[in-house]
């Protein structure tokens, strides 16, 4: 009888660790509205929850029984001014998570469980009453008198680093990790983007966490993005391939994110604006609104191809390249219709020397710059509408060369410098020709 008793308790004690937490915080989402803000946590399975608030410092506490505590909890994009940030706390037992919501002031929380629908799974969602517009909202909002207003808004340059968290990217040779390969040059060239006067950068990630691919270009809109430049480094079965490569979204893709975008008529508010308030759903007007979506895409597209070949123009610098012109595919990092999108491979990481390369410091600020000097040029060109470069432009003169004239002439004349008369018209040396259209820069 001895023996059995201790023949449970032995068998007791070797079952309690495998009873490991079952359920998983896939995702998570924060979305601040006029009148709310709405937190959707992603689950595996349905949840068994209970909460309850604290004050002085207003939070709510959310313990979720039967879950693991691993997922990051970071939430991507703007947030609003209720929820300050979601952290974990010490859960009630180690099978259980407890997710602590700090906020900047008192609110009445509702919370309920989904159930899967379409392709949603699981979901726990946190409702907390409150005005907690977004910054970018809170832009839209207000009225200016375009008469009376000086200010010309920055060009915003969204910045991906490719890969995060538990996905690594590929390996190099000495075990070196895609993502903070990454985020590195990403940081690199957000800090080029913030040092120029009328640009701004934006970075996708600041950390080591994973982002869905389809959920990054929506951190770039959401941020009202100018431009997606997405960063990553190759890799192969073999260590011999080497070089750089950029990649822009391929036709058969775009067609089907296209489609896709024109299927869910509630989204169409993201690409219209205010027009889609106004467009019906009938049939000559659906089509109106397709025909305007699909020009957004043909432009997007255009201007992705135009700024990959300026990349490429200033890699080749810096790194051998892979491939000497843009290359097309099915990436879900491009498939933004509004905003001019490319895919930057900075070498093959499973390359032993290009891996080498990636670890130098010097090297990574070499090529951040290179993207950097491409994406300005392109700027120069086509600034977006409302925007300070727009204005410089609008304000530039244009000069026909003639017979005689010479760089040191025209900028004595128009009391400019000659470097800044090449810079506005991206001249490598001090040569014209003449019946050459000049812009010249405003003093």
């Amino acid at each position: 009888m001895l023996r059995l008793f201790i023949l449970i308790i032995f068998t007791g004690l070797l079952a309690a660790p495998l009873q490991a937490a079952q359920n998983k915080i896939n995702a998570l989402r924060v979305a601040p509205g006029p009148d709310k803000t709405r937190v959707v946590f992603d689950l595996s399975q349905t949840p068994q929850f209970t909460y309850f608030s604290l004050s002085n410092p207003n939070r709510l506490v959310i313990d979720l029984a039967n879950t693991s505590d691993t997922a990051d909890l970071a939430a991507t994009g703007d947030t609003g001014s209720l929820v300050r940030r979601l952290r974990y706390s010490t859960p009630k037992n180690p099978q259980s998570a407890r997710i602590v919501v700090d906020l900047n002031r008192k609110t009445d929380p509702e919370i309920f469980a989904i159930a899967p629908s379409g392709d949603y799974g699981h979901r726990l969602v946190v409702d907390l009453p409150g005005q907690s517009v977004s910054s970018s909202s809170q832009a839209t909002g207000v009225l200016i008198d375009s008469a009376n207003n000086t200010r010309d808004r920055d060009i915003i340059v969204a910045i991906d680093a490719g890969h995060g968290g538990n996905d690594p990217g590929s390996i190099g040779p000495s075990g070196t990790y895609e993502k903070h390969i990454t985020l590195s040059i990403a940081k690199k060239l957000a800090a080029l983007v913030d040092a120029e006067q009328g640009m701004r950068s934006v970075l996708v990630r600041d950390g080591d966490y994973y982002i869905y691919p389809t959920k990054r270009p929506e951190i770039a809109r959401q941020k009202k993005a100018d431009l997606l430049i997405s960063i990553h480094a190759d890799a192969f079965s073999q260590p011999e391939p080497r070089g750089g490569s950029v990649w822009v979204l391929s036709m058969r893709r775009a067609d089907s994110e296209l489609g896709r975008w024109l299927e869910k008529t509630e989204r169409h508010s993201e690409l219209l604006g205010g027009a889609a308030e106004v467009i019906s759903d009938n049939a000559s007007e659906r089509y109106l609104a397709e025909t305007i979506i699909g020009l957004s895409m043909d432009h997007s597209m255009s201007a992705s191809y135009d700024l990959s070949e300026k990349v490429i123009g200033e890699m080749k610098k810096v790194t051998r390249l892979h491939k000497r012109a843009p290359q097309a595919a099915s990436f879900a990092v491009l498939t933004a219709p509004d905003i001019p999108s490319i895919l930057v491979e900075v070498g093959f990481i499973s390359n032993p020397q290009e891996e080498k390369n990636l670890l130098w410091e010097e090297y990574r600020e070499r090529l951040a710059r290179s993207m950097f000097n491409a994406t300005k040029r392109y700027f120069k060109q086509v600034p977006p509408d409302g925007t300070l470069w727009a204005s410089y432009r609008e304000r530039n003169r244009t000069h026909k060369v003639r017979s005689g004239e010479s760089l040191s002439l025209l900028a004595q004349r128009y009391n400019v410098k000659v470097s800044s008369i090449k810079e506005a018209n991206d001249l490598n040396n001090d040569v014209v020709r003449i019946g050459q259209v000049l812009t010249i820069p405003s003093t």
